[in-house]
Parts: C-alpha cells; sequence; structure tokens
C-alpha cells in the first residue's frame, strides 16, 4: 500500500495518541527524522513524547497555509511525515481541502479518562511539547471535550469506521499483518479512525 506524504495526526491531550503514533512510525516505517533529544519526553515506564508537535505556543505552530512549513521539523526526505496537533481537531475540514491527498487519522477516548491521563503523565509540568496554553485544568477538561467534539463531528461526516487500535486496525487500515511485539492491551479505551483521500 502507498501511504500519503503525511499523515495528518489529532486527539486530545491524555488520549494516548503520542503513544499510538509512536507504535504508527515504528510499524509501518515512517519518517521520524523530526525525533533528537530536545524533542522527547518520558513518564513512569511509558515513552511519552517523540518528534515534532504543532500547537499554540509550541516550536511550530498549527499553521496550514504552507507545505514547506509542516514538512520543517523532519531533516530527511521522503517517507510519509506524521504531522501531530491536538490544534488539528479544529481544523479537520480545513485539512481536508487544503491538503486532498493526504490522510487524516483521529484518536477518540472520553474526556474525563483523558484529562486523568494527562495529569498522570505529569499535566501542566511535562516538559515537552508545551501545555501552558492551557493555563488551568479547567480549561483543560474543557478543551478535551470540545476537542472530541470536533472529532467525533468529523468521524460522523464522514462516515468512518471506528476501530480499537490492534492488529485488524492495521491489517484492515494499512494492510499490515506482521506486527511486532504490541501491548495493544494498554489502549483498550482508545478508538481510532483514518480519512483517506
Amino acid at each position: 500500500m502507498k501511504y500519503p506524504n503525511r499523515i495528518f495526526f489529532t486527539g486530545v491531550p491524555g488520549s494516548r495518541w503520542s503513544g499510538i503514533a509512536q507504535i504508527l512510525e515504528e510499524q509501518l516505517n515512517l519518517n521520524t527524522s523530526d525525533r533528537d533529544p530536545s524533542k522527547e519526553y518520558s513518564h513512569h515506564a511509558f515513552s511519552g513524547h517523540k518528534g515534532a508537535y504543532f500547537g499554540v505556543g509550541m516550536e511550530y505552530e498549527a499553521y496550514l497555509d504552507n507545505p514547506e512549513y509542516l514538512d520543517r521539523p523532519w531533516k530527511d526526505d521522503g517517507g510519509t511525515r506524521l504531522i501531530k496537533s491536538h490544534d488539528w481537531a479544529h481544523v479537520l475540514d480545513q485539512i481536508k481541502e487544503k491538503y486532498p491527498t493526504d490522510w487524516i487519522m483521529l484518536v477518540y477516548r472520553p474526556d474525563t479518562v483523558s484529562l486523568a491521563w494527562w495529569h498522570e503523565a505529569g499535566g501542566f509540568s511535562i516538559k515537552y511539547p508545551d501545555y501552558s496554553s492551557y493555563r488551568n485544568s479547567t480549561k483543560m477538561h474543557a478543551e478535551i471535550a470540545e476537542q472530541n467534539r470536533c472529532i467525533l463531528e468529523f468521524a460522523h461526516k464522514h462516515d468512518c469506521t471506528w476501530y480499537h487500535f490492534n492488529t485488524k486496525f492495521f491489517k484492515e487500515v494499512f494492510d499490515v499483518s506482521n506486527i511486532d511485539h504490541v501491548k495493544f492491551d494498554t489502549f483498550h479505551d482508545c478508538l481510532v479512525t483514518i480519512v483517506k483521500v
């Protein structure tokens, strides 16, 4: 299967989307040349955050107007880039319009569970990426709810099929069946879907 130049990737804070992103990058052999030690955050036994994140107050703003800007964090040419931002949830229609040959992947996890996991992962003490624009836990909870609403509405509009994040998802969406040892049970309350061309 031929993958696009970019997969725009979004999920709310605490949705475990970063862990899902890393598994996708590894299993699909995506371009990970945006990674370096300054773009990492680990917590507990989990790998946490790796690579470029786009969004308000982050190193790269969530701008859609310039494809070269979107590709800037990657040092190597070629391959598919996973373009990660919580803020994409608010502009999914614009992404589909401006980048019709790229894909959009959505992660859904319920609001309260996501907020609790985000706090467990470090909350406002998370060193990368920067969550200071969310200001406080009340605003974070409201923003999680709004992002999830946008994600669900977009998926509904495009009649998306939601999957549990497991081997069936990889097989049916990416035609990949030889998955290396992934503990999918840690993602039991996460749902994923994708909007292709």
